[in-house]
């Protein structure tokens, strides 16, 4: 029986130190955009908010929809922009990131399967202090552009 108590007080240690980041990390917004058809490639998106009182980094991504996942950003190089891939994304104490179109993002690189508008992908986000987090990212078909003033009809 003495060796039952400590093995659930290990267990329950374990969680503790497990649970870390992720239980001062809140996820808002989160979606995935719809490739077009026969895209290899898509990205997820989301506000990470980090409640807690030290830094944290998100180390990485995972998803069961694409081969490969990566945390990624966009650069300007010499005036023409290009996605790259980032070791972690930074969410510092009382603060957030904001994963969008043209910045920070999750790339979902070689998809299994198309995915369509309204499916839902489970994404595990890995901090730094070995915690996870699983948000429900909503696949969204992408907003239309708006339209060049020029082009505005006015009445």
């Amino acid at each position: 029986m003495k060796h039952l108590s400590l093995l659930a007080a290990s267990l329950m240690f374990s969680a503790g130190v497990l649970a870390g980041a992720a239980d001062n990390v809140s996820v808002q917004d989160p979606y995935v955009r719809l490739a077009p058809p026969n895209a290899p490639a898509t990205g997820a998106f989301m506000v990470i908010k980090n409640n807690g009182d030290k830094d944290v980094k998100v180390l990485k991504a995972d998803n069961p929809v694409s081969k490969v996942t990566e945390l990624h950003t966009h650069l300007n190089e010499g005036g023409v922009m290009k996605m790259r891939p980032v070791p972690s994304i930074e969410v510092k104490a009382k603060g957030e990131a904001v994963l969008k179109p043209g910045g920070l993002h999750v790339m979902m690189i070689d998809l299994k399967a198309p995915m369509k508008e309204g499916d839902v992908v489970p994404i595990t986000l890995s901090f730094d202090d070995g915690s996870t987090k699983q948000v429900d990212a909503k696949v969204v078909r992408p907003m239309a552009a708006p339209m060049p003033a020029a082009m505005e009809h006015k009445h």
